[in-house]
Parts: C-alpha cells; structure tokens; sequence
C-alpha cells in the first residue's frame, strides 16, 4: 500500500440562479385567477340559490299539507284572520288570530299550539312566549330577515295566505281563501281548486312588528302585485305605492328574494314557481275562488 494518500476527485457542480417571475408575469396569472373566480362564482351562487329555492318550495310544501290536514279534520279551511269585526287593521288591537295558529299541530308543533289562547288573541301577555317562537318552516332560506325583533318578543314568517284578488282590506268579503272568519269548503272553490292560489312568499320590511301569530298583511296578502325586490307585475293601480306604515288597511301583494317569481302553494295541494311575468289578469283570477270566468294559461 503506498504510504501516500490519493486525495479524493473532487467534483464542482455549478448551481444556476433559478430566475424569478417577474412583474409582468405574476399580474398574467393573478389576471387568470380573477378571471376564473368571475366565471365560477356565478355558478356557485345559482347552485347555492337553486338549493335555497329548493329548501323554499319545501316549507310552503309543509304548509299546504298542514293546511289540507285541517281541512280533511275540520271539512274547511282554516280562517284566514279570526276576529269579531272588520276590516282588520295591521295594528296590535284586536284578536287577530292568524290561520297559521290552527294548523300548528298540523306542522308537529303541538306543544306551540297547546300554550296558545285564541280567545286571549295574538297580542296577549299570555300568548307572548308563542308570538316570539321563530319556525324554520316559515323562514325562507333566500330571505336576509331579520325574523326576531330587538327585543325578542315578535318572530316573523315569509309566507302568508292569499285573502283577496286584489288590493283592499281583510274583510268577510274577500274573494280569497284565507280572509276575516272564512271557513271556506272546497265545494266553493268553482273555478278549480288547481286555478286558486292558496299562500305564498311575501317580500316586506323585516321583522315585521306584528309576526306570525297576526292575521294581519303579516301573514295574509293579495294578488294585487308580485314583488322581487320591487314592484314587477300589478293588477291594481297604486298599489304598490301605498304605505302600509300610514294606512293600517292596506295589505299588498306577494313577493321573494327569489330570482323570477315566487313559491306558491294551490289548493288542490301542488307547489309551483309563480313567475313575476304572469299577466295581471291571469294573477286576479288566481286570487278569485269563484269569479266564474274560464282559466287563462300562465
């Protein structure tokens, strides 16, 4: 063995200089990101509209169901608005007993129905537990709210009963389904029980100072207009431009946060999306139980 070591071959490996991106490269791509967030998010938010609608249609789906569950127990409807007199006022005075009420143990909410006095009326100091109750079935999803007042005493809906075919009070008049002490039978629906809206979405101020347990234009509309986001169809001229803050008579017409229309729900039970471009006509005969006049298609 040689005395002398061998040192060992040494290898140089040149490293190079990885070039960075520069300016004009780094807005391209921060350009292509913005640009693919533009084209997807749209998209997501219909996708995510689409299931808020879908979640929609399955309350008011629950609440014509309760509706015809009292109907198949009692042989009529629930009145839209109990009360002695009329017309009814949306003020906190008088029984004003909503037809939401009666069919609370139809929506498994017995325990709800059982702690409310109707004779007591809406505003009772002992029907405050209940009156300030929120129930997802009558929020719908699309709708901001909010459904609880400040100080947590009123719970609020999106959905309310159609009392009349046009703009003008609750009253034992009414051409509707649900109005002051109805008890309408399905033998006087003539025009066709799958011709005559029975609720709907409403679109309104929230929350609304009289709430879910009011049978007031809280929980009872008209086909006088349909509302997304502001007055889109109308068979009533004026009607849209009254305020109900100044005139406790007025009830208005239905409306949603919904893109097109509304939920509604019929009395033969189905469900549909009522669009915002049906004709005023077709919308008065919606309305109208009995008006007599052949259906016109929407």
């Amino acid at each position: 063995m040689s005395p002398f070591r061998s040192k060992p071959d040494v290898v140089v490996v040149s490293a190079r200089r990885r070039r960075a991106f520069t300016l004009v490269e780094l807005l391209v791509v921060i350009a292509i990101i913005g640009m693919l967030i533009a084209l997807l998010l749209p998209a997501v938010q219909a996708a995510r509209e689409a299931a808020r609608r879908t979640s929609c249609m399955n309350n008011i789906t629950q609440l014509g169901l309760a509706v015809h569950n009292f109907e198949f127990h009692f042989e009529h409807l629930p009145p839209g608005v109990t009360n002695p007199d009329g017309p009814i006022r949306s003020e906190p005075q008088g029984i004003h007993v909503s037809w939401i009420v009666p069919i609370l143990p139809f929506l498994e909410h017995t325990a709800l129905s059982r702690h409310f006095d109707p004779e007591a009326g809406a505003y009772a100091d002992s029907n405050a537990a209940v009156r300030a109750t929120q129930m997802a079935v009558l929020i719908c999803p699309s709708d901001p709210g909010p459904f609880l007042n400040e100080g947590g005493t009123v719970a609020s809906g999106s959905y309310a009963g159609c009392h009349h075919d046009s703009e003008g009070p609750i009253d034992q008049d009414n051409h509707g389904l649900l109005y002051l002490n109805s008890k309408v039978r399905f033998a006087d629906i003539v025009d066709g029980s799958s011709n005559t809206l029975l609720l709907g979405e409403v679109l309104s101020a929230r929350p609304d100072p009289l709430g879910w347990v009011s049978g007031t234009r809280a929980t009872l509309r008209n086909t006088s207009v349909i509302e997304v986001f502001k007055p889109i169809v109308t068979n009533a001229k004026g009607a849209a431009d009254r305020d109900p803050r100044s005139d406790t008579t007025f009830v208005g017409g239905f409306g949603s946060h919904h893109t097109g229309g509304i939920g509604a729900a019929f009395a033969d039970g189905s469900t549909r999306f009522l669009s915002n471009q049906v004709k005023p006509d077709v919308l008065r005969q919606l309305g109208n139980r009995a008006d007599g006049e052949i259906p016109k298609p929407y």
